[in-house]
């Protein structure tokens, strides 16, 4: 694989190192060390060392940069440039049940203006050895292969993917008009950085979610739109880093998509 951004390669290499651990455990979920880190939230040693060498290893290229990750939360560095975004095991309740439907998630944004900006995004699943990756203005691929949102438009040709709440009730009764009042194909993944790289790849024509969290979306958002996807929050607007609210889909049914989302829950 050809890398423009010097952040990729050692990404990848971090990612990889990670993921022969996620590879040992997995299959083996029943000799886990499993915590409870919250109402149906839980957290696996597994989870606690991939994150632990994603950290080490960009930390070894990039000392004074700020890292904000799911377990170990904010990280400040000297140097406010750039930021790592990092989800260890994104969709670990899948991981726990042996279901290969999971990955490693970082991202770098750059701070332009006040404003962060992706400028690498990387989405890796180590059991199929999927490793998606983007740079602004270089495209978005999975391995060698460059990706392209779907080319569909209509809502009821398209497959889609969202998620239920559990913990909230506001949330859930919102998720569910939504899935009950439309006629969308929707399927629950349950890894929402997996579901950015499925709508990059052409595989799921779109996505949507009201309440996910910055290392969620960091290095998803950047693939989709390197792939010629459209991503906004469920309003129309851009700060979906911030407020965990996000539409992506391709060009063609992304609008259609966000105004049927709103006319459910309006």
């Amino acid at each position: 694989m050809y890398f423009n951004s010097k952040f990729t390669p050692v990404i990848e290499k971090a990612c990889r190192k990670a993921g022969k651990f996620i590879q040992r455990d997995y299959g083996e979920v029943e000799n886990l060390q499993i915590s409870k880190k919250g109402p149906g939230n839980f957290v696996t040693s597994c989870d606690i060392k991939v994150e632990k060498i994603l950290i080490e290893e960009l930390q070894k290229a990039y000392p004074n940069y700020t890292i904000i990750s799911e377990e170990a939360g904010v990280i400040e560095g000297s140097d406010k440039k750039f930021t790592f975004y990092i989800d260890p095991i994104d969709g670990t309740t899948n991981f726990m049940h042996g279901l290969p439907f999971f990955a490693i998630s970082v991202a770098v944004y750059e701070n332009v203006a006040g404003k962060n900006m992706p400028v690498v995004g990387v989405v890796f699943n180590p059991i199929f050895d999927e490793f998606y990756y983007a740079e602004k203005g270089y495209g978005a691929f999975c391995n060698k292969r460059r990706l392209f949102v779907s080319g569909r438009k209509d809502l009821d040709e398209s497959l889609f993917a969202s998620y239920v709440a559990r913990n909230n009730q506001q949330y859930r009764e919102r998720d569910l008009k939504v899935l009950t009042g439309t006629k969308l194909h929707s399927r629950i993944y349950g890894s929402a950085a997996l579901e950015l790289a499925y709508v990059a790849a052409g595989k799921l024509d779109g996505m949507w979610h009201f309440n996910l969290k910055s290392w969620d979306l960091a290095a998803g958002i950047l693939l989709v739109q390197e792939a010629r996807g459209v991503v906004t929050e469920i309003n129309g607007g851009s700060e979906y880093l911030e407020s965990g609210s996000i539409v992506a889909a391709n060009a063609n049914l992304h609008e259609t998509l966000r105004k049927e989302i709103n006319r459910c829950i309006s």
